[in-house]
This record gives structure tokens, sequence and C-alpha cells, in this order.
């Protein structure tokens, strides 16, 4: 990469981190996997940066789009060795009701498989349609529709908080509140 490609590259990940690693928040659900996420894309993103014409954050975002379906595909087959996560004692009363909400929406969001989850914050978080989170994650928009139906089933059926009786345009909303405070 040439000087300037270097600049403008480093003046990109300065200007847009903050927004991918929300995205990637709430695709992870965990501050760490998103961070990671971010940084493996914007490495991706670096050794092809001279041959990226356009929009250089839609390059970024898809590559984070198809590295988490395929993170959870190489999971499948070579299982990690988790460790249960140490309780926090929480004081009686001290959560409000943002903060509830937004626990009830993140345990919603990480029950969801990868595949539904990536779906799901893509047309509603980011408000991408059928056809542009098809191609983001290399898929028919049929499989995008049946995983997104099936995602906000599956959503309002196992946390009907998280969806509060709301409908699709509602739900979404939910999420990027979520996101945004996360």
């Amino acid at each position: 990469m040439d000087k300037d490609g270097e600049q403008e590259f480093t003046a990109f990940v300065r200007q847009r981190t903050p927004a991918l690693i929300r995205t990637a928040y709430a695709l992870c659900v965990n501050q760490h996997d998103a961070e990671d996420l971010v940084q493996n894309a914007l490495a991706k993103t670096s050794l092809k940066w001279a041959r990226i014409h356009g929009d250089p954050e839609h390059y970024v975002r898809r590559v984070m789009y198809r590295d988490f379906v395929s993170a959870w595909r190489w999971r499948r087959t070579r299982p990690e060795v988790s460790f249960g996560d140490v309780p926090q004692r929480a004081r009686p009363g001290a959560h409000d009701e943002q903060t509830v909400d937004r626990l009830t929406i993140r345990a919603a969001l990480r029950a969801l498989p990868p595949r539904q989850r990536a779906v799901i914050v893509l047309r509603y978080l980011e408000d991408m349609s059928e056809k542009d989170v098809a191609e983001a994650l290399g898929c028919s928009p049929g499989t995008v529709a049946s995983q997104a139906s099936r995602g906000l089933a599956r959503l309002r059926g196992s946390h009907p908080a998280a969806s509060g009786g709301a409908g699709r345009a509602d739900m979404g909303n939910a999420k990027h509140r979520e996101v945004e405070q996360a």
C-alpha cells in the first residue's frame, strides 16, 4: 500500500470503527468477539485497499458478515473449550427498565443461531433490504426472508419481553436501542 492509501485507510479506520463495532456487537453479542471480528475484517480490507472502488465500508461490512457466519461454521467442526463466566451479583432493584430491556434483548439475540442473528441484525438494525442482505451473506433473498421470519418468530416466542408484542419495525428499533446503549 502506498503512502496516500495508508493515510486514507487510517482515516477510514479512525472514522468508521465505532459504527463497525456496534454492528459487530449486535452480531456477536460479546464485546471481545465484536472487536476481534472488526479487527480481522479491517486486516483483510487493508490487504485489498488499493483495489476497493466505491464505498470501502460496504466491503468491510461484507467481510464482517461473512467472517461471522464462517466462524460459526468453523466452531461447529472445531469446538472451543469454554469456561463459565464469573457470576456477578446484582443488587436488588439495581436494574432500571432500560437495563432490563437491554439484557433481555441481548439474551434473545444470543439464543438465535448465527445465521438468523446475522439476518436479523442486517435487516432490522442496519435497515438493509432483503436483496442487500442476501448479497452481503452470499445467499438468496428467499433464504434471507425465511431466516428473518424464523428468527423473529423465535425471538417473539422465547423472549416475549424482547418483542413486547411488537411488529417487525418495533423489534428492529428495540435492538437498535440496545446496541447503541451497549
